[in-house]
């Protein structure tokens, strides 16, 4: 299992300059954005499409301080009801998946998207629940929208050999771990989770169960290592759907946290071994928006507690059973 980092927050620099610094720290590999909301800092994505030369170099770069790129990140609304936004996001979707096909990258991380509530809709309607009825009427709608594109989508990764990994997010059609497995079972096996538990947790679900269930159909294509800590002081008063902005933490319900600010070292060491059980041994891709330390600090202090739970060995032989 690979410690990773996505190297968003460092794209103030140049990538030479975040390998150097990430290398420095023992990180494995790095997950790249090339579009949406990650952006394309350190990898240009309509640049790189079709050039081999341009390819080969960067894959020199990333190899020549001994990483790996796990995925390339393109997180945007390809289901938006602005035709406009959907098509930009559905373009970077699928130019990404090509982009990672042609450079030997198995994975692109991205976000299921979310429609409108009917086909007059202009705003993207996240449902919560199923009543008054036009809800569950919205619902489906939705539903039929996002198995019709994604099912596009996965013949388009089969195609190019690469796994669409999405991350489970609120305020998107697939934000638990059922529908996520719904999509998958409407699509095919290139679809699968990018589990991020910073999502999850607040959400009240137990992220060791979550990767069994999704482990289980071998959904989970990749790993964002990011903590998130519930504040009972405000979720016991108004729950955990807090709108409150997020550069108001002090007043949230919840926030993101660094690895190990939010559950502690223990816990982490009980996610990474049922990642084990399960047969994961991909990256554990750190995503850094603690707005409580700087970006170089949390990566280091996520580092410092992943190095300490991640296994370097496979399993050897249970030779006591014998």
């Amino acid at each position: 299992m690979d410690i990773g980092v996505l190297t968003v927050p460092l794209g103030q620099e140049p990538l030479e300059d975040a390998l150097d610094y990430l290398a420095q720290l023992g990180v494995d590999a790095v997950e790249i954005g090339c579009g949406g909301y990650p952006g394309e800092d350190h990898l240009d994505r309509e640049a790189l499409l079709d050039d081999e030369a341009a390819q080969q170099e960067l894959l020199a770069l990333v190899d020549e301080h001994d990483l790996r790129i796990s995925a390339l990140a393109t997180h945007n609304n390809p289901l938006h009801p602005d035709a406009e936004q959907a098509d930009l996001a559905d373009r970077e979707l699928r130019e990404a998946i090509t982009l990672a096909g042609q450079l030997d990258v198995n994975t692109v991380t991205c976000f299921s998207g979310l429609p409108a509530g009917s086909p007059s809709g202009e705003v993207p309607n996240w449902i919560t629940a199923p009543w008054p009825p036009e809800h569950a009427e919205a619902l489906d709608y939705q539903w039929d929208l996002a198995i019709d594109y994604w099912s596009d989508i996965a013949a388009h990764a089969e195609a190019e050999g690469v796994d669409v990994a999405i991350e489970m997010h609120p305020n998107m059609l697939v934000y638990e771990p059922d529908s996520m497995l719904r999509l998958r079972e409407a699509t095919n096996e290139r679809i699968g989770a990018n589990f991020d538990p910073s999502h999850l947790y607040w959400q009240g679900i137990d992220v060791t169960e979550a990767i069994r269930f999704l482990g289980k159909e071998d959904a989970i294509h990749h790993f964002h290592a990011k903590d998130t800590r519930v504040y009972d002081h405000h979720a016991k008063r108004k729950g955990v759907l807090d709108n409150t902005s997020y550069a108001e933490g002090q007043d949230r319900s919840w926030i993101f946290r660094s690895i190990g600010y939010g559950h502690g070292e223990e816990h982490w060491k009980d996610v990474v071994s049922t990642l084990r059980m399960v047969d994961y041994e991909g990256a554990l891709s750190i995503e850094h928006e603690d707005a409580l330390t700087s970006s170089r600090e949390g990566l280091e202090k996520a580092v410092d507690v992943l190095g300490r739970a991640v296994f370097e060995t496979t399993p050897g032989d249970a030779y006591w059973a014998e």
